[in-house]
């Protein structure tokens, strides 16, 4: 097995958690190629997010603490009416000749279709399939595709492989959506795979334009891929509480 980073590393150990329920260090460390010290500073780290409960040389998932599995197909029903109003908003913030980036978000997809039926003269770079399916046959839309791996269940290529294209773009704005925002711990995903790609995206970008339904907003899961810090406009579908209105808008934060 080639060596893992740590996001990846944590990420097998939850996928191994999922079908055996209970492991222990040692049967762990083999399955996941690395020592037993590593290990167990991996499960702790894990443990620390509510994702699984140490016991005496193993540990066990905590099934209620984790997202279920869903395909593709599965979360882009999921709340698509707000998706689609989110969309229309975040059109009007793409202008003409952008350079913008869109992630493999369900939620971007819809801004893709969108952008599909568009006269915009723009560029799109993605990591996500079906954006790049939908953007392709607009004449006046270029489309790069940012390489790398496509895991089973996923329509978004995830992993630093093709991540070098990015250092030779000027990205104008990023639009990407997450499975959580707090104030505290910014965009978060429960993907940690494609949480190393994304935080590689916020990087390059201008700008960062977050597209949150309203069950994302006060939520958090296992990893930050932006902080509150690094967001420039926040495009949602109900009116925020008075609360997180007000430290947007101390940090400078548009909210459409």
């Amino acid at each position: 097995m080639k060596k893992l980073f740590a996001t990846e590393r944590r990420q097998l150990i939850l996928d191994i958690l999922r079908d055996k329920k209970r492991v222990t260090v040692k049967d762990l460390a083999n399955d996941v190629n690395v020592s037993e010290a590593t290990l167990r500073t991996d499960l702790n780290i894990l443990e620390d997010e509510g994702l699984l409960t140490r016991t005496h040389g193993g540990a066990i998932l905590n099934e209620e603490q984790l997202p279920p599995k869903k395909s593709f197909s599965e979360r882009e029903k999921k709340n698509r009416k707000s998706k689609i109003t989110i969309a229309k908003k975040a059109i009007n913030l793409v202008d003409h000749k952008d350079c913008i980036l869109l992630d493999a978000s369900t939620t971007t997809l819809e801004l893709a279709r969108l952008l599909a039926e568009s006269n915009k003269q723009i560029t799109v770079v993605t990591n996500g399939l079906s954006q790049a399916i939908e953007l392709k046959e607009n004449p006046v839309i270029n489309v790069i595709l940012i390489g790398g791996i496509i895991r089973m269940g996923s329509m978004g290529i995830e992993g630093l492989l093709g991540s070098s294209i990015l250092n030779q773009i000027n990205i104008d704005k990023m639009f990407t959506s997450a499975s959580g925002f707090t104030i505290e711990e910014g965009l978060t995903d429960f993907n940690v795979y494609e949480v190393e790609l994304k935080r590689k995206m916020v990087e390059k970008s201008n700008k960062i334009i977050a597209l949150l339904d309203n069950t994302k907003i006060g939520t958090s899961s296992i990893a930050s891929f932006a902080t509150t810090e690094e967001i420039d406009t926040l495009v949602v579908d109900h009116e925020l509480t008075p609360e997180i209105r007000t430290e947007l808008d101390t940090r400078g934060i548009k909210v459409l």
